[in-house]
């Protein structure tokens, strides 16, 4: 496997983490949403999604299914750490650790998510037609 098809998979994770990392020095980012939406809600989806981009992108590289979801869910949690101890250094922003357990929810629920999809999609795979008979 050449290294542009093993990094390639890992493109659209990276330019979404890098999307929470702006949207997440900005003083008030998205002000319509976060008025009407509640903000765990928020975190919850935010971060399923990036545990569903972890987990796709770890298994796109040859990471075995249990090890891929596991590290998964570890990683979308530790980035969203990282992001709540970031909002503390940003105006009006504030660390919570309430928003890193709706993240690692999220992205628990996310990577689950993409693992049974994936799980799915091989299972149909695997099935073959039956050939008619004449």
């Amino acid at each position: 496997m050449t290294a542009r098809r093993r990094h390639l998979p890992w493109l659209p994770t990276a330019l979404y983490l890098a999307l929470i990392f702006y949207l997440s020095s900005q003083s008030d980012p998205l002000p319509g949403l976060t008025t009407r939406v509640w903000d765990k809600a928020l975190h919850a989806l935010e971060y399923g999604a990036v545990g569903g981009l972890l987990l796709l992108s770890l298994r796109s590289s040859g990471v075995g299914p249990r090890l891929a979801l596991v590290l998964a869910v570890a990683g979308a949690s530790l980035y969203g750490l990282s992001d709540e101890l970031h909002q503390a250094f940003v105006p009006i922003r504030s660390c919570d650790v309430r928003d890193w357990a709706a993240d690692t929810l999220g992205g628990a629920l996310g990577a689950a998510l993409a693992a049974a999809t994936l799980r799915l999609r091989e299972a149909r795979a695997s099935i073959r037609p039956v050939p008619r008979r004449p």
